[in-house]
């Protein structure tokens, strides 16, 4: 059992002209229940008012560090586990924020003897709520459900014992998967076994982005396919069964791709992207209905 209240958690916080959020990612952190923490904000040498906004927390609990990640976010995140002094390493992106009980709640799982713990995030679009997704549930997050359904694990609300983190030199710092280097580190994980658990709660506020959603959604394809096609590659069986299996995980992502263009309105390049799923694995009913909806008008199907 970890006594809760004397275990020193370190918290990784990323960041790159993100001043604006980070006041309140912060804040958000300096309001947790559990109050034995380090808060490290890694600093890729940001041209806003990053330095100021940190150093206006008087807490000598948060500390930066400026380092240079050449695009690489992993490589910050690495940089961060590196200084951090915590027997746990929790993840928070300086654009999200958690809320009061995150800490307290993951550490009873984690004393419990839970490796890696996840819970549910409020997804936040342009100020307002948009959506709540939930992480797991733990069968999803065994190795070949990560690698044949995707991952189901959210970096912002995820705390890793340490030692497991470096047992397998953390964040892979490859450039071809920037964007899906968390779920690329939790197939690792997975596959040393380790037992993660998830909470079935909202315990933090996830910041989505419109701007350029097209361009993140195809470099987040690229990425994700680069992830799979290594890991089946090195770890699996290239049975039948297994071979369709990678079929429809390539076929989700570009289903997903598909789905980014056509909330863009590029219902071109949208289509193109979902008859490419349905090429890829045929047996996708939802594939086939967006298909519909990208050419005719929702409005049609309401009269």
């Amino acid at each position: 059992m970890t006594n809760s209240s004397k275990t020193l958690i370190s918290i990784v916080v990323p960041t790159y002209n993100h001043a604006y959020f980070l006041g309140k990612c912060l804040d958000s952190i300096l309001k947790q229940t559990h109050q034995n923490w380090e808060a490290i904000v890694v600093n890729n040498y940001s041209q806003d008012n990053t330095a100021e906004v940190v150093s206006g927390f008087s807490d000598p609990r948060i500390r930066m560090i400026n380092f240079k990640n050449n695009g690489i976010i992993a490589a910050s995140r690495n940089e961060g586990i590196r200084n951090s002094r915590g027997e746990f390493i929790a993840f928070l992106d300086s654009d999200d924020l958690w809320y009061p009980q995150k800490l307290e709640r993951c550490l009873k799982e984690l004393g419990d003897g839970a490796d890696l713990v996840s819970h549910g995030m409020r997804y936040i679009k342009n100020g307002k709520r948009w959506k709540d997704v939930m992480c797991g549930p733990a069968k999803m997050a065994s190795y070949s459900n990560l690698l044949y359904n995707g991952s189901c694990i959210t970096i912002s609300a995820t705390i890793v014992r340490k030692k497991w983190l470096e047992g397998v030199s953390g964040f892979d710092e490859n450039p071809a998967i920037v964007t899906a280097e968390d779920y690329e580190l939790w197939l690792r994980l997975a596959k040393k076994k380790i037992r993660a658990c998830f909470i079935n709660d909202i315990l933090g506020e996830y910041t989505c982005h419109d701007k350029n959603l097209s361009k993140q959604a195809m470099r987040h394809l690229e990425a994700s396919l680069t992830v799979v096609n290594k890991h089946f590659s090195q770890n699996e069986k290239h049975t039948l069964l297994n071979v369709i299996k990678m079929r429809r995980i390539k076929a989700l992502f570009l289903y997903g791709a598909a789905r980014s263009f056509q909330k863009e309105g590029k219902k071109i390049k949208a289509l193109s992207f979902f008859l490419k799923s349905l090429a890829v694995f045929p047996f996708m009913p939802r594939a086939y209905g967006a298909i519909l909806l990208n050419i005719f008008p929702f409005h049609m199907f309401n009269k």
